[in-house]
Formats: C-alpha cells, structure tokens, sequence
C-alpha cells in the first residue's frame, strides 16, 4: 500500500505574527504559482527546553529513535498485510487512515504529557514502542511454531508411505495377515522403501547389518571330551568371532504398496546378551545389547525409512486427521488474533513516530533558532514527483546562500531551515 510523502518544515518567526510565517511557508511551495504539495498548519506543544547541552545530545539520539520506530511501524505493517493477504485493508491511526492523522495532528497530551523533561518524553514514546516490537516477536514466533506443526502434519497426513503415519493406512484385516513378534529377543519392524530402490532393498536385507551380532560360541565338534566344561563359557569364549546380521531369515514380507514407495516388515534380532563371568571370587553380571536401535540406524544410511516405534494400534485410526484439524483450527484462530493485534498496534506505534517527529521539529528548531522559542512549522504533502522542486522552491524562499549548492562533509543534505522528512 502506498502513501503519500510529507516533509515537515520550520522557520522562526523573526518576531513577525505566525500567521505571516504561515503564508510565507504557503506561498514559497504550496499555491498556483508553486504547486508542489498540500500545506497544513503543524502545531508543535510548548515543551521542556532543558540545557543546551542536553539538547545537542537528544538532537544525535533522536535521529536514531526516528528510524528505530519507523522499522517497528514497517514491521507490524509488514506482518498485518502478509496475514491478510488478497484481504489486506488499509491500517488505521485511531479509527482514521494515517494520511487523515498526520495531516490533523493534535498533541496527545493525556499519553505523552509535554511538560515531563524531554529526555524522560522520549524515553517513554521508545519505551512502548520497544513493548509492541518485543510482543510482536513472541506473537510471531508462537504462530511460526503452530504453522510448522501444521504443515509437518499435512506432510505425514498426505505423504507417502514414508512419512504417512501407518495408523491411518492399516487395518485389523491386513495387520492379522502378517506375523509379527514382539517379544524380549525378537522383533518385528515396518521399513518402508522407495520404489526405485525395491530390488536393492530386497536383495540385501539379510546381510544388512553384518557386524552387529556375535554368533560366536564355544566349539566342542573338534574335541568332544571338552563338552560342558568351565573354560568353554564366559569370559573364556568370543561371541564375536563370528559375526552377522539380526535379521531373520525368510521374515520379509511386503505388507502393501502406493505409488512412490512399499511398506515391508521385518524380523529382527532386538536384543543380544553378553554372558557374565567370573573375576576372582567376583561375579560379573552379564549386559544385554540393544541391536535394534543399532539396526535402524543402518538401514537410514542407506535411505530406508524405519519406523521402529511403530506399534498397531486401532484407535488411533483417524486421531491424525483429528489432530490435523485442531492445529488448522488453532492456527486460523491465531492468524485472526495476530491480525487483531497488528490492527491495534499499529495505529499505537504510529501515533508514537509521530509525535517522535514533532519532538524532533521542537529540538532543531530551538537548537537552530534559539531561544524564545518562537518558529512555525508545517506539514506538506508532497504532490508525486515534486519532491524536488518542493524543497529547492523552499531553499529559494529562506536559504541565505539563494540557489548555491554547498557540498557538506557528511554528505548530508543541509538546509538554512528545519527540514524533516517522512515517509509514513
């Protein structure tokens, strides 16, 4: 949405009335014969002055105050429109669009009240600023959070057989049909499988996992006599000398198919135990190793998906979908709520950057014109593309040096008035 561009003007008065300043102001840049932009009258509240010392310092952190609150206002813009999307409306200011606002300006003096030293004024306008910037992050965050889950349940609702969750593509009827242990030593997994990779899969799934168990054990087929005897058990016999995969043979079975992948189960060593033994008069308990987890970590690198922690269940048939509908549900109710929010905040953050503005106004000029404080400021609005011609018609009117460019160190534009943009 655009809007139009202002420039905020003030000269001092000279000890000449206000209203002569005024049509001064009118006639250098906003009548028939310089039609450059729409004049209105910017009343500027009698503020505390303070030392010149404290205004010098205020006039450098002011500028950055300025921009500090501009990106906060940009950003809860930004955020209300990408929530509405096509449905975007025009942000207001109080109940009135912020063109409306600016150009009928009136001091908030119930909020901002203007004899509170200007230091402690500034602080309080940034203060809430800062307030709205922090919530909008939290807000933002937390539906951040809440789309992902949504989308991540979308993935495994609508994705293949990789992602899906087996509940919702299983039933009593195919589950009975297959044979599946659970028991302390075997276990039987689901592995779903890209198509492409169907023949390689099924080809090596009884070698997958070669190292991780230990067939190893005591061999009394050479010297009988040895039969049952101590030295041929515990720590005297190396399960692992002869090693291969936990996976059963003859187990697999293709459980069903869709159009990118296949689902299969497997049955698989879960466990091996290591025999205890002797230390002395000590005995040392033996330790159970968990080869499942070890499995499944084998077959990921070859980018089969195992689905280890799967266990049928009935009842959960359909609790996905549920569950995808109450997280649609909860992120349309935050999306609504965010967009509330940013309606709300916006017209708070932009009423602050106004008045940050007319702050500014006050200090240039006292620091400019001096004291009494006596100046007239006016707000234009700029006709599009007379940008330009506005400000160079105003340089001719109250610039010492008329029309001469002076080229100024910090490349900053300099003018022998107070010149404030704003581009709301």
């Amino acid at each position: 949405m655009s809007h139009p561009s202002y420039l905020i003007a003030a000269i001092s008065n000279s000890g000449q009335a206000p209203e002569t300043s005024y049509r001064q102001l009118q006639n250098a840049a906003a009548c028939p014969s310089a039609p450059y932009g729409e004049m209105f009258k910017l009343e500027v509240p009698s503020l505390m002055v303070g030392t010149l010392d404290s205004l010098m310092n205020l006039s450098d952190d002011l500028g950055k105050t300025d921009s500090l609150i501009e990106s906060i206002v940009r950003k809860v813009e930004k955020s209300s429109i990408e929530l509405a999307g096509k449905k975007a409306t025009e942000l207001t200011v109080g109940g009135v669009p912020s063109t409306r606002y600016i150009q009928q300006f009136a001091w908030d003096y119930a909020k901002f009240p203007n004899r509170r030293p200007l230091k402690e004024l500034v602080s309080l306008i940034s203060g809430g600023v800062a307030a709205i910037d922090e919530e909008l992050k939290q807000l933002s965050n937390s539906y951040g959070d809440k789309q992902v889950a949504l989308q991540d349940a979308k993935r495994k609702k609508g994705g293949n057989l990789l992602s899906v969750d087996l509940n919702d593509v299983l039933d009593e009827k195919m589950v009975r049909g297959l044979k599946i242990m659970d028991t302390e030593y075997l276990k039987t997994v689901f592995v779903a499988v890209a198509k492409a990779q169907r023949d390689t899969f099924e080809k090596e799934i009884y070698k997958m996992g070669g190292e991780l168990v230990g067939y190893g054990g005591p061999d009394w087929s050479g010297n009988q006599s040895q039969l049952g005897k101590s030295n041929n058990f515990g720590s005297q016999v190396d399960r692992h000398q002869k090693k291969g995969s936990p996976v059963v043979p003859g187990s697999l079975e293709k459980v069903m198919e869709d159009n990118d992948s296949i689902l299969y189960t497997v049955t698989i060593l879960r466990s091996m135990y290591e025999a205890g033994y002797y230390e002395g008069e000590e005995f040392v308990q033996g330790t159970k190793l968990d080869i499942l987890a070890s499995f499944a970590k084998v077959l990921r690198e070859k980018r089969y998906m195992v689905r280890e922690n799967f266990t049928y269940d009935p009842a959960q048939q359909g609790k996905a979908a549920m569950a995808l509908e109450q997280l649609q549900v909860e992120v349309d109710n935050m999306r609504s709520g965010l967009t509330r929010w940013c309606k709300t905040h916006y017209g708070e953050a932009f009423v602050a950057w106004m008045h940050i503005k007319v702050i500014r106004v006050f200090v240039e000029s006292v620091l400019r014109y001096g004291l009494p404080v006596d100046f007239t400021a006016v707000l234009y609005k700029v006709t599009t593309g007379k940008d330009a011609q506005l400000v160079s018609a105003l340089d001719k009117t109250f610039g010492e040096n008329k029309g001469k460019e002076e080229d100024i160190e910090d490349e900053e534009e300099y003018h022998d008035f107070v010149l404030i943009k704003f581009d709301p």
